[in-house]
């Protein structure tokens, strides 16, 4: 039986490409740290965000289908916030900050963490909670947002669920243990974790009445877990099996190797190896800055180009924004 630690990246879908990065970039201050495709749809961006070197639990990804692409709807089976690790004493800061990019935010607290949340252009429900913990990579020195505020990652992911014990059990299969409940505005929030250090460790989950949700631009495709090399890969796909689940043989994504299953209440799980990551095709000092293909896609190279949508991309911070906001 192998167990994660704890979230690897979370993938969603996102509109025009242009405002996504502007907005994960400028605003939140997170590093464009791989500019790709879709390996299974190449004329579709596939965009990494994340810390300075684009640690693994530390990347949000988008898809980011054009104006034209289906809007989906939220509902059950479905992620319905994101949360990222910022330090504690941050939030002010943070507040302060989305008020100026006029970014609506409410604050709160749930389970004992004070937290903004907020939605990000597309409608991607986003939370910011302040918590003690460390740093799973280096802060990136070009950000807007000075490095004593900075997201250090993902704190976690609430999954909305017509039967939120079903995907309890597959959590208990997989690490995760059952540690508390809260009330969030009449809602009853449980929480588990996998009591691991670091970042990404908790998945909160909350019953929903919603139908279905519908995939498309502003709902999250998937969550990603962390495991350390394909061995856990093959060990995971058997404990999947074991609670009625049907894993994908490997997938070479380039950055790491994924397996993918659907648990039965609609969420899609990835589990994501710690490597080689993104400097396997790039220096971490110009990460992000052109479009990499991984080698079997390379001689499609100019077709591919001339398909993708129209991207221009995020400004390099001023370095005296950032001094300017400490």
């Amino acid at each position: 039986m192998v167990e994660t630690t704890g979230i690897h990246h979370v993938t969603a879908i996102g509109g025009d490409p242009t405002r996504n990065a502007a907005f994960y970039v400028e605003t939140l201050g997170l590093r464009l740290v791989k500019r790709t495709v879709n390996h299974d749809d190449t004329n579709t961006y596939h965009l990494y965000f994340g810390d300075g070197a684009g640690t693994p639990g530390t990347n949000i990804t988008f898809f980011p289908w054009t104006d034209d692409g289906r809007q989906g709807e939220f509902g059950a089976g479905q992620t319905q916030y994101t949360a990222f690790s910022v330090p504690e004493g941050s939030l002010s800061y943070w507040a302060d900050r989305l008020a100026d990019h006029e970014v609506d935010a409410e604050r709160l607290e749930l389970f004992g963490e004070e937290r903004l949340r907020f939605t990000d252009p597309d409608g991607i429900g986003l939370e910011l909670v302040a918590e003690a913990a460390e740093r799973p990579g280096p802060t990136w020195d070009d950000s807007p947002v000075p490095a004593t505020h900075q997201i250090r990652g993902f704190a976690g992911v609430t999954l909305a669920l017509a039967d939120p014990n079903v995907t309890a059990g597959v959590l208990e299969s997989i690490g995760y243990g059952r540690v508390a409940e809260d009330d969030d505005d009449g809602a009853t929030v449980t929480r588990y974790d996998t009591g691991a250090d670091g970042i990404g460790t908790w998945v909160d989950l909350v019953a929903t009445d919603a139908p279905r949700g519908r995939m498309g631009v502003g709902t999250v495709h998937h969550v990603a877990f962390r495991l350390a090399d394909e061995a856990e890969q093959h060990a995971m796909q058997e404990t999947l099996e074991a609670v009625g689940m049907d894993p994908t043989e490997v997938i070479d994504r380039k950055y790491f190797t994924a397996i993918y299953a659907r648990e039965p209440e609609g969420v899609l799980f990835e589990f994501a190896t710690m490597g080689p990551g993104f400097d396997a095709d790039e220096p971490v000092e110009s990460l992000g800055e052109r479009l990499a293909l991984p080698e079997w896609l390379e001689d499609e190279r100019e077709a591919i180009e001339a398909a993708l949508p129209d991207f221009e991309p995020p400004r390099p911070a001023a370095a005296s924004e950032a001094s300017a906001d400490d």
